[in-house]
């Protein structure tokens, strides 16, 4: 007990000074002080649910109909469980590196931790590289997904504008995220991100339950192994989100208390994906096979253009880590540190015009990136970490009773590397890479308006119709 109590106060002693530190006094410096610094467990739970799913929501029906209804609702679940598993390995590294450096002395005030220096603090340089490497390539992709899926659901409130034009200009819209310095700085942003989530995720549900199925409606899934991996590779892009984590986790007053945020987080998450992914796939069957986004099936509607998806989480740990390469992190002026990330919107521009393809590239991302950056190096890490008695007995945070203490977590640990390497990574990056080499050879790069209506259409279940897959057949 009082080993526990002396955690806290290291962990969150220090932090709460310097959050408390020059406290506003008047009215309007406490009105910005509320909408700007956000360090509670609220504020975390609005950023690990608002993030997690995010523009993903859409693409899950998706996924339905390359996984058939049962094998959908019970990927969502398991990949959910293995999700707050390895969020906790990650939190649990986490403060114990972060227990350890202030211990030493080591002042945060200006800094924010980021995996990669976890790694690096707990198990040295080559560990750091990877999950640097891991990390980054995986944040642009997610960041390229999200600015893809903007440019997407904007073109089904205005299709005046191609799919790519959008992107254009969602482009320099998220520019302005580099005005936000830090995660706990995202209060009102996470907030609203929630909440269109959560509208979002009602709308889909409501809409197609109101709709109906179609005329003839088929629900054939599984057909393919190739569809079937590909969809479970997009479920567990879903719920590996958690690349954000360490970040979020710095923002918090009490960072300990971040696990338990997240189970919440994720079981809040799951009764907005599995009602919306069962909804559209009961309407709309097959159909979705060739729509990858769930916008383009329902009919245009007041309440369908109000449903719209935040953007900009994934960008914030990638300015992070540029501003420490080029050496102006811990600098106090926000409009320095804003110019000097502009060139990091550059390439996630860039990508999302080159490959615009809004579903295949999720469950790419998620086989060849997630796989090993929110997964099988969480797990290896704590592992590896851990492998000493005198590690084990001086550790910071104890594995739960539930679980078994070390030995179930390292039985834990050890399932959820040979799972992901096996189906994750060698099934799902098959699986994903066949349908996304299939989606350059259709679309080809560049493509202009990606999965956009046939304008020789005529009916209206057509008129969201693409050129069948040859996946299909």
């Amino acid at each position: 007990m009082a080993l526990e109590k002396e955690v806290e106060t290291v962990i969150v002693g220090n932090y709460e000074e310097m959050e408390s530190e020059g406290k506003p006094r008047d009215v309007k410096s406490k009105l910005l002080s509320f909408l700007w610094h956000g360090g509670s467990v609220y504020d975390a739970w609005f950023s690990c649910a608002s993030n997690q799913v995010a523009q993903v929501l859409l693409t899950l029906p998706y996924s339905f109909s390359q996984l058939g209804m049962l094998s959908g609702t019970l990927f969502q679940l398991f990949y959910g469980l293995l999700g707050c598993w390895t969020a906790y390995l990650i939190s649990a590294l986490y403060v114990e590196y972060r227990t350890r450096k202030e211990r030493e002395k080591f002042n945060f005030r200006n800094h924010v931790i980021q995996w990669f220096e976890v790694l690096d603090g707990l198990l040295g340089k080559h560990w750091r590289n990877v999950g640097l490497a891991f990390n980054c390539t995986f944040l642009l992709f997610g960041s390229v997904i999200q600015l893809i899926a903007c440019a997407s659901n904007i073109y089904y409130i205005n299709d005046n504008l191609d799919k790519r034009t959008w992107t254009y200009i969602f482009g320099a819209c998220c520019a302005t995220t580099v005005f936000i310095p830090s995660f706990h700085n995202y209060r009102i942003w996470s907030s609203l991100g929630l909440l269109m989530t959560t509208y979002t995720a009602w709308y889909l549900t409501v809409a197609s339950l109101l709709h109906g199925q179609v005329e003839g409606v088929q629900h054939s899934g599984p057909t393919k192994l190739v569809l079937y991996f590909t969809g479970a590779t997009n479920i567990l892009y879903t719920f590996g989100g958690h690349a954000v984590t360490v970040e979020i986790m710095h923002a918090m007053w009490k960072p300990q208390k971040f696990k338990s945020i997240y189970l919440l987080a994720s079981m809040y998450v799951l009764t907005l994906t599995l009602p919306s992914a069962a909804a559209v796939y009961w309407a709309f069957g097959d159909m979705l096979l060739d729509h990858s986004n769930a916008f383009s099936l329902l009919p245009r509607s007041s309440f369908r253009d109000m449903a719209f998806i935040t953007f900009g989480f994934a960008c914030t740990p990638l300015y992070l880590v540029w501003e420490k390469a080029i050496g102006i992190h811990e600098c106090r002026s926000l409009c320095k540190r804003a110019l000097a990330r502009l060139p990091v919107v550059i390439p996630i521009w860039f990508l999302a015009i080159v490959f615009p393809f809004f579903g295949p590239i999720n469950s790419t991302v998620g086989s060849l990136l997630v796989s090993f950056t929110v997964y099988i190096i969480p797990a290896l890490a704590h592992i590896f970490t851990f492998k000493s008695p005198a590690a084990r007995q001086n550790a910071v945070e104890q594995p739960p009773k539930l679980v078994g203490r070390w030995a179930g977590a390292y039985t834990i640990n050890v399932f959820v590397v040979v799972w992901v390497v096996v189906v994750g990574f060698g099934f799902g990056g098959w699986a994903s890479m066949v349908n996304f080499v299939h989606q350059i050879d259709t679309f080809g790069f560049f493509t202009k308006c990606y999965q956009c209506p046939s304008p020789t259409s005529v009916h209206p279940p057509q008129l969201n119709a693409t050129a069948p897959s040859p996946l299909r057949h």
